[in-house]
């Protein structure tokens, strides 16, 4: 197992390394995209490990935020004139091949499905217009601001987007890495 590997080679170099699986939606991510985050400190330092605690949750009991649902983080750019003063407007083209991946028709009450780098056209359709999600979407679907341009066609931006770690989630893990090293940045 390629896990089991990693922390026993990282802990002949000194160090304790934990690995932990965490959902990006739980963290206000409005995607359903999976990761596991794989952590190693210096043995010698004398810290421990704390994971970063979910800041919102699909289950209403749990007193966190709900998940962001894909009508919250793009619905106020379905209008297409909307978009056009975007960077990054476009999307593809590809017919829907029902059966297959990419080939979904989104949910508006729900996260978006994990925005994938090789969708070959095939990124999901949008849930309420008849078309595929727009690359500007997509980089909404992973946290990026609106002012972020990928200087790039539009295959290559959902490629960059599909390909990236969540800003929003990378912030979260920035400030766990924050919280253990404290002022100890040695």
């Amino acid at each position: 197992m390629a896990i089991k590997t990693i922390t026993e080679d990282f802990a002949k170099l000194g160090y304790d390394v934990d690995y932990k699986l965490l959902h990006t939606a739980d963290f206000g991510v409005p995607q359903t995209r999976e990761r596991v985050i794989i952590v190693g400190i210096r043995k010698d330092l004398g810290l421990k490990m704390k994971w970063v605690e979910p800041t919102h949750s699909d289950d209403k009991k749990s007193g966190l935020k709900p998940w962001v649902t894909l009508q919250e983080a793009i619905g106020d750019i379905e209008d297409e004139e909307v978009q056009r003063t975007m960077p990054n407007f476009g999307y593809s083209k590809a017919k829907r091949i029902k059966g297959t991946q990419g080939n979904t028709i989104t949910k508006a009450d729900r996260p978006a499905p994990t925005m994938r780098a090789e969708h070959h056209g095939n990124i999901e359709f949008h849930y309420k217009l008849p078309r595929r999600l727009s690359a500007r979407e997509a980089a909404r679907i992973q946290s990026f601001p609106d002012n972020f341009e990928f200087v790039s066609s539009i295959t290559d931006a959902y490629r960059q987007v599909g390909n990236a770690v969540a800003p929003v989630f990378g912030w979260h893990l920035a400030q766990m890495l924050k919280e253990i090293l404290g002022n100890d940045l040695r």
